[in-house]
């Protein structure tokens, strides 16, 4: 663990993670071992929401694995991050075929709304990130808008702002 003076949350989600990797028994001196190491970033990034740089090294110090292995499969496989996402992360295709149905429009009314950019921060209160994709496969829906895994299709700018305002109340 680092060095730093820990938050109580912060303790606890690091002792969270010590506990799933010690009932994996791993043993320092096997090279398998490494073959374990994706199911750890999993937990991990479930427990902190994202693969911060002190998270890949209390990993690589539990799993007696360099940091450099671990730091390398965090930034090779898209599913992990290392930046803080919202709770509810929303996924906006710019896809050919939801780029000319005007995928544009929406994500320009998701910022404008949540007035934050796509790929950066999440909101003030921890509640939205938003990004842009090439293709989420879903062409025959365009445009289409994902909400964590939900999928929402032939959206408006308008729906949109419904939508998010849903998930707004379900918060409230």
């Amino acid at each position: 663990m680092c060095e730093k003076k820990l938050s109580e949350a912060a303790q606890a989600k690091f002792a969270e993670l010590d506990e799933f990797i010690a009932a994996l028994h791993l043993d320092p001196s096997d090279p398998r071992r490494r073959g374990r190491l994706i199911q750890v970033l999993h937990r991990a990034q479930h427990i902190f929401g994202y693969l911060p740089r002190e998270v890949q090294q209390h990993v690589a110090a539990k799993m007696s694995i360099p940091e450099s292995a671990v730091s390398g499969v965090v930034s090779f496989y898209n599913y992990f991050t290392t930046k803080p996402k919202g709770k509810y992360v929303i996924n906006v295709c710019l896809g050919t075929a939801c780029y000319v149905k005007g995928s544009e429009g929406v994500l320009t009314e998701i910022e404008r709304v949540l007035g934050v950019k796509a790929d950066t921060t999440p909101t003030a209160d921890g509640l939205f990130s938003i990004s842009a994709l090439r293709c989420v496969g879903a062409c025959g829906l365009a445009p289409v808008m994902m909400v964590n895994d939900k999928v929402y299709g032939k959206v408006t700018p308008a729906m949109a702002v419904k939508i998010i305002e849903e998930y707004k109340a379900k918060e409230a």
